[in-house]
């Protein structure tokens, strides 16, 4: 790969100054501080204009219930319970209060992740990171996510969680959100997106899904818009082999241009949006296309499809013209919520998702960035490690959320003693040493 370094200094100042105070977090490593790659699949100054992931629940159920409050796992459970209660069946098939997608890589989106934001931790991977020494360790020993699990067993025990959530596949568990008598989910919506979608087509807006920031307890914040900075990591570079570096990086620097960003985002001005009093605005029709269809839209029109091409700016950020770069803002995705979701938000005293969760403001930024970023030792035993506690975890994790209650600490503690003996602490040492060489590479970035 090619150092970058001269030819961006040289020709692109449109990544110079998307980059801007960040260009440490370019850097290789503390030995060797050559730029080998523009990231691209994180953007640049994004902020969180809205909420998709947490702890969901049927729009339907909460009106029902008044809107109650849900705030912690007990008020998620109570409204699930409470609605089950009431509904036995949906559609002549039995109610499902909550189920989970364990299929694969799933189980840590809708399984273990959860167990980290419902107590107050940042999204890490599978570590958590000391904020004052920066040690990593395997997040599932924070005596706090075992209490979380614990919840989870009891939801179990209590007949709340799908008894099939650890053998049913993706496909299944999208089904299931489809037919519209799961309740409850615990999931990113990219991850059930699908499903809602069909329960649109079908007129059952009702049926779909608020997101809230549910914690065991009231004093524990969720801590999923802690902001770690721009994360840099995976992105496109330039060969060797490349004939034309010149060419090349004019052709990645015209994409992180005013004109080159407007078009990825927004499309063809008279096509894909209009300018009135000097803003950009998507046509009703376009943005039912963008919202209801978005896979079909996407390919006719390319919109969203390049992003990752160049470095991009993030939800957020205005161009010169005082428009937003993307069409991810404020009023472009209130305008694009249902009414269901817009009597729910409304109910609840907020505009957007975003509104009912912690913001950015009310934590730190994080020296590391994002931990789950970070490459891996590729000379150790690092990766074989890793690999030995994640098969216990995947195995444990399920075995002791369907164990009975007498039976939940022993499968626990033992999940612990079993990584440990697989050699976890020595991995979290190895790991711990690339946070603290990340925070070192880039203490060199000027405060913004």
């Amino acid at each position: 790969m090619l150092d970058l370094t001269d030819l961006i200094d040289q020709y692109a100042p449109n990544l110079k100054k998307l980059y801007g105070n960040y260009m440490d977090r370019l850097k290789y490593s503390n030995e060797d501080q050559g730029i080998y790659v523009l990231p691209t699949y994180y953007a640049v100054d994004q902020k969180y204009f809205d909420a998709g992931g947490g702890f969901g629940i049927q729009h339907r159920v909460l009106k029902e219930l008044g809107y109650p409050e849900v705030r912690t796992l007990e008020d998620y459970e109570n409204v699930l319970k409470a609605y089950k209660e009431k509904h036995p069946t949906i559609d002549g098939q039995p109610t499902i209060p909550l189920t989970l997608d364990a299929d694969d890589w799933r189980i840590m989106i809708t399984v273990t992740n959860p167990a980290f934001q419902a107590t107050g931790a940042p999204d890490d991977g599978e570590y958590y990171i000391d904020p004052e020494t920066y040690e990593a360790s395997l997040h599932y020993k924070r005596p706090e996510e075992k209490e979380y699990f614990r919840w989870l067993n009891h939801m179990y025990n209590e007949g709340l969680l799908d008894q099939d959530s650890f053998i049913q596949k993706t496909d299944q568990y999208k089904s299931k959100i489809a037919s519209g008598r799961v309740l409850g989910v615990i999931d990113q919506d990219w991850g059930y997106s699908d499903a809602e979608n069909a329960l649109k087509s079908a007129g059952k807006d009702e049926a779909t899904y608020s997101h809230f920031p549910v914690t065991l307890s009231e004093d524990i914040k969720d801590h999923a818009y802690q902001d770690p900075g721009f994360v840099s990591g995976w992105g496109v570079g330039i060969t060797t082999s490349n004939p034309d570096p010149v060419r090349t990086i004019k052709f990645f620097d015209y994409l992180a241009s005013e004109e080159g960003q407007v078009l990825m985002n927004w499309g063809i001005e008279g096509k894909q949006y209009e300018v009135k009093d000097g803003k950009r605005v998507i046509p009703a029709d376009i943005l039912d296309q963008k919202t209801n269809n978005a896979a079909v839209f996407q390919k006719e029109t390319g919109i969203g499809l390049y992003t990752n091409l160049s470095g991009h700016y993030g939800d957020g950020v205005k161009d010169s013209t005082d428009n937003y770069y993307t069409t991810n803002f404020p009023e472009q995705i209130v305008a694009a919520y249902s009414d269901a979701e817009k009597e729910t938000l409304k109910a609840y005293g907020a505009t957007t998702w975003k509104d009912l969760f912690p913001s950015e403001d009310e934590f730190p930024i994080k020296p590391w960035g994002a931990a789950y970023n970070l490459p891996t030792p590729g000379d150790s035993n690092y990766n074989v490690i890793f690999k030995k506690t994640q098969d216990i975890i995947r195995k444990r994790i399920p075995e002791a959320i369907l164990s009975t209650p007498e039976q939940f600490d022993a499968i626990y503690d033992g999940m612990i003693a079993e990584v440990n003996q697989a050699g976890a602490e020595d991995m979290e040492k190895q790991y711990t040493e690339l946070v603290q060489n990340r925070v070192q590479l880039w203490s060199g970035e000027e405060a913004k």
